[in-house]
């Protein structure tokens, strides 16, 4: 079924994704803050662009934003052109922004209060994930929206996850940045130790991939770390936005993850170093001052 679908922001992750609706034969409104953007997203695939958030939403089934943070999310959704100012009753709105719970939370009340629905969507797989149309989505909300939103959602994703009510796609996500952080912790100690050794790194790659120790940071980013090559996608800015939520929210559930506070310290040193656009597999370069 072909469904009339607007992709309110087209950064590294939102303009492939979008591009994927597009060509499964949907009718895409795209909107961006910054119009080049959308400009250049027009001259890659097929649809159609609108000039506010609030115009974006105005004919669309189904509404999918993906843009930085909690204050952009408010601005996009709440603002005075906001898509809740144009969306119809019935509108479905999807995000795939990583954000906090409590912000998931409040725009489905709002969304609510405006006769739709909405679900919280973050994503997993990186740029590579988006561009390949492989990404894995936690989800928070009903099945049934969920349901509905299918269609488009497996343009882009290899996997669609129920994970709970609106919030729970976010905690899924803090989770998986967690996890992210301490497999580049151990990885990075790892290839460290191995370079000092004088092992060859990719055959020790390639040998240990298969076993207990593998994981998909190994296998894509070994190599790399060990080339001093860290341009592979999500960037540490983000990446201390993201563990920097997880620590606050572990903290309201009276949690704490040390663990997870020296990563965050440590990524938050790199970008003061002037690593901040860097892929997160840069956490190697906090060992040289240890």
């Amino acid at each position: 079924m072909i469904m009339k679908v607007s992709f309110l922001g087209l950064g590294t992750m939102g303009f492939p994704m979008a591009g994927h609706v597009s060509r499964a034969g949907h009718e895409v409104v795209v909107y961006n803050r910054t119009q080049s953007k959308a400009q250049a997203w027009l001259e890659a695939y097929q649809g159609s662009q609108a000039l506010t958030p609030m115009a974006a939403a105005q004919s669309a089934d189904l509404v999918l934003t993906c843009v930085g943070n909690d204050d952009d999310l408010r601005q996009l959704y709440l603002g005075e052109q906001g898509v809740l100012s144009g969306a119809r009753a019935g509108t479905l709105f999807v995000d795939h922004t990583t954000a906090s719970a409590e912000v998931a939370r409040e725009l489905a009340q709002a969304a609510q209060a405006k006769g739709c629905e909405f679900i919280d969507a973050p994503v997993s797989g990186g740029e590579a994930g988006a561009v390949n149309g492989v990404l894995t989505v936690m989800i928070g909300g009903s099945q049934t929206a969920i349901d509905r939103a299918l269609p488009v959602l497996e343009c882009f994703a290899k996997a669609c996850t129920r994970m709970g009510e609106v919030g729970a796609g976010q905690l899924s996500k803090m989770v998986n940045q967690v996890l992210v952080g301490g497999i580049l912790t151990g990885l990075s100690e790892g290839i460290r130790f191995a370079e000092k050794a004088g092992l060859d790194i990719p055959t020790l790659v390639e040998t240990l991939k298969y076993g207990a120790a593998g994981s998909w940071q190994l296998e894509n980013r070994g190599e790399n770390m060990a080339q001093d090559k860290f341009d592979y996608g999500f960037a540490i800015e983000w990446m201390c936005k993201d563990l920097g939520m997880a620590i606050a929210q572990a903290e309201q559930m009276g949690l704490k993850l040390p663990y997870t506070e020296v990563i965050n310290a440590d990524y938050h040193e790199l970008v003061k170093q002037g690593y901040g656009r860097c892929d997160t597999s840069v956490l190697i370069k906090a060992l040289y001052n240890k």
